[in-house]
C-alpha cells in the first residue's frame, strides 16, 4: 500500500469535494478543479475528510493509490490557496512586461518574444526582470513557467536567461582558465 495514498486529506473551511461516477470535484473559493479517476482507486468523502482506498489489486494499484491522493491534495490547495512560480531574468536589456493577454519579453533576440496568456492563469511583472505566474491549476501554473523558461534558459558563463527564483546556476569560468598550460 502507498504511504501517501494512506494519508487523509483535510478540507479548509470553505472547500468541498465532490465524487460523481469516477470524477472528483473540488470547489473553493479561488475557483473549481476536477479529475477523472482510474476505476482501481475509490475516493471516500467524510465531512472535511478526503480520502483513497485501492478498490481492485492490479500491478499499478499502489502507483495510482499515491497519485490520485496526491493530484487531489494537489486541487484542495489550488483552490484554497494558489499556486505562484516566480522567474527571474538577468541579462543587459532582457526584460519583460504584460500587454493585454500577452506577456511580452526582450530576451536579445532581434525581435521581442510575445507568448498568449492563458485565460485560467495570471501573470504580472513587478519590476521588468520578474515574472509572477500564478493560478489554481498547479500543473499548468509549472508547464507555462517551464516553456517560458524554455524561450531563453540560462547560459552558464554569465548568467544570461531566464530562471527560476530558487534555481542555483552554477557558473562555468570562460577561457582564462586553460591559459599557461602547454
Amino acid at each position: 500500500m502507498s504511504r501517501i495514498g494512506k494519508e487523509i486529506i483535510v478540507m479548509p473551511n470553505g472547500v468541498s469535494a465532490k465524487l460523481e461516477n469516477s470524477s472528483l470535484t473540488v470547489t473553493g473559493p479561488k475557483g473549481t478543479l476536477s479529475m477523472q479517476m482510474d476505476d482501481v482507486i475509490k475516493a471516500n468523502i467524510d465531512g472535511q475528510n478526503l480520502s483513497f482506498e485501492i478498490a481492485k489489486q492490479t500491478q499499478t494499484a499502489n502507483a495510482k493509490h499515491g497519485l490520485y491522493r496526491a493530484l487531489a491534495n494537489n486541487m484542495v490547495k489550488g483552490v484554497s490557496e494558489g499556486f505562484t512560480k516566480s522567474l527571474l531574468i538577468s541579462g543587459v536589456g532582457y526584460k519583460a512586461s504584460v500587454s493585454g493577454n500577452k506577456l511580452v519579453m526582450n530576451l536579445g533576440f532581434s525581435h521581442n518574444v510575445e507568448v498568449e496568456i492563458p485565460s485560467d492563469l495570471q501573470v504580472a511583472c513587478p519590476s521588468a526582470t520578474e515574472i509572477k505566474i500564478s493560478g489554481i491549476d498547479k500543473q499548468k501554473v509549472g508547464q507555462f513557467a517551464s516553456n517560458i523558461r524554455d524561450i531563453r534558459p540560462v547560459e552558464p558563463y554569465h548568467g544570461y536567461g531566464v530562471r527560476y527564483s530558487d534555481e542555483v546556476v552554477i557558473r562555468k569560468v570562460g577561457k582564462a582558465a586553460g591559459k599557461g598550460k602547454k
